[in-house]
């Protein structure tokens, strides 16, 4: 019978006898330096190795140190618990145990507690009767790599954001609709409830808005929304604000929320640009360059619509014609730089002689129109002659040796509440009474004969 602890090896040599042992040794070495060549192998192409046991456990880790933690303080703890927050399970498969071999970009938590993106890559270890006995696995750190992605991307979702935008605004013309187009793409890019455009002085009044109402000036604990506000870029947007709000139940605004918002002012302030080019267009299309008055077509048109409501209303207005006298002869004396002087002199007595709600044009050369709503033929009169004195001292210009003594020629046509006359009848009654002054020796007035009135003599006035 052999002796308990002994062991015959297969050549007859006994392990434990002196012969066997610088065998064994060596075999032993090989083994550890195998083991720890592996080990520095595994180190240089990832950033973590380890294996679970079957209920997940950290068995074996390595490097010494992994994401911060001591590799040995692991053994021993659930994989799951490197997870960081923002990868809760919810029930799915964990990344550390896999049902067969899988790879997965994941967010674990570092010793100090910052998040970390790793690629990992693991596979479950199969005992007898295929039964799971543990999982092995790798993984790499590429936060540098997953953060540019994610710069890429967010970048390329804004930039197609910011395209939406630009695609919608580009459909209209009108500045005011480009803007409520803007404005519309973005809160629907973003899951706003409102945007709006706001001046920075006084109570900080909206320009423009679109969304749910929200008002912009309130304050305290009755203010009850979320709000995001970026500074205008552009010329006309100078102190001004792009608001975007969300109802107090809504999500916070996040990173890339305000870099798309951010980004959007641009816009914004091009679309402001281009409001104000629309608004010194039209008011250049409706105004008289040299005196800043309403222009023949502006006065006209609205001429029209005051006559179509006074007529609804059944009230009186008045058409007053004033024509500059001897202009002619002032600009052949002294030219047109002293003419031009003259005609500001007549457009500044004419505005400080009218209500800011009536009407003052210059209709072109020496010509000029009033339009007084609710006067009637006596209050149209006592203007008139008020005008006549005035210009005895307002309308006075110094020329080289002499001074100039301007004096006005004025026709009047009264418009009774409800008449049916057309304005084109209601011009040439006031042109044709102005030129009657100006036969009958200028620098007065004459009413002209009310068509719509008994049969009298017409009113006038003379010097």
């Amino acid at each position: 019978m052999e002796q308990a602890g002994t062991m015959a090896s297969d050549d007859g040599v006994d392990a434990d006898s002196p012969a066997a042992r610088p065998a064994g040794q060596a075999l032993q070495a090989a083994l550890l330096d195998s083991r720890q060549r592996w080990q520095e192998l595994v180190a240089l192409a990832c950033d973590l190795a380890f294996e679970l046991d079957a209920a997940g456990r950290f068995v074996v880790v390595t490097p010494e140190t992994v994401l911060g933690w001591p590799a040995g303080g692991l053994v021993g703890t659930a994989a799951e618990a490197l997870l960081a927050a923002a990868e809760a399970l919810d029930g799915a498969e964990s990344p550390f145990r896999p049902l067969r071999r899988a790879g997965r970009r994941v967010w674990l938590r570092q010793a100090d507690g910052s998040p970390v993106c790793v690629d990992l890559v693991c596979r479950p270890l199969m005992g007898p009767a295929e039964v799971v006995t543990g999982w092995r696995g790798v993984g790499r750190n590429v936060t540098r790599q997953a953060q540019d992605d994610a710069a890429l991307a967010a970048a390329l979702r804004r930039a197609d954001v910011l395209d939406h935008i630009l695609r919608q605004m580009r459909r209209e013309v009108l500045a005011p609709r480009m803007m409520a187009t803007t404005l519309s793409a973005l809160v629907a890019a973003l899951g706003a409830d409102g945007a709006a455009v706001v001046d920075a002085g006084g109570d900080g009044a909206a320009r423009h808005q679109v969304g749910k109402p929200l008002n912009l000036a309130a304050s305290g604990a009755g203010f009850n929304h979320r709000m995001l506000k970026c500074a205008l870029q552009g010329r006309r947007g100078a102190g001004a604000s792009l608001v975007l709000w969300r109802s107090a139940g809504g999500r916070d605004w996040d990173t890339e929320d305000r870099h798309v918002a951010e980004s959007a002012t641009a816009i914004v302030g091009v679309i402001l640009d281009h409001e104000a080019i629309q608004l010194e267009m039209g008011r250049q299309a409706r105004t008289d360059p040299l005196t800043g008055l309403l222009n023949r077509r502006a006065f006209m048109e609205e001429l029209a619509r005051r006559v179509e409501r006074l007529s609804r209303d059944e009230l009186p207005g008045t058409l007053i014609y004033v024509d500059l006298d001897r202009f002619k002869s002032i600009n052949d004396a002294w030219g047109h730089e002293v003419g031009d002087v003259a005609l500001c002199i007549v457009a500044a007595t004419l505005r400080n002689a009218t209500r800011p709600a009536d009407l003052v044009a210059r209709l072109g050369g020496d010509e000029f129109a009033m339009w007084l709503d609710g006067a009637d033929q006596l209050t149209a009169a006592e203007r008139a002659e008020a005008l006549r004195l005035d210009v005895n001292h307002a309308l006075v210009v110094d020329t080289p040796g002499s001074t100039v003594r301007l004096t006005l020629s004025i026709g009047i046509a009264c418009r009774r509440g409800g008449s049916e006359e057309e304005i084109g009848a209601l011009v040439h009654r006031a042109d044709l009474a102005m030129y009657q002054v100006k036969q009958a020796g200028r620098g007065h007035w004459r009413v002209a004969p009310d068509p719509d009135a008994p049969v009298g003599p017409a009113a006038q006035g003379e010097q």
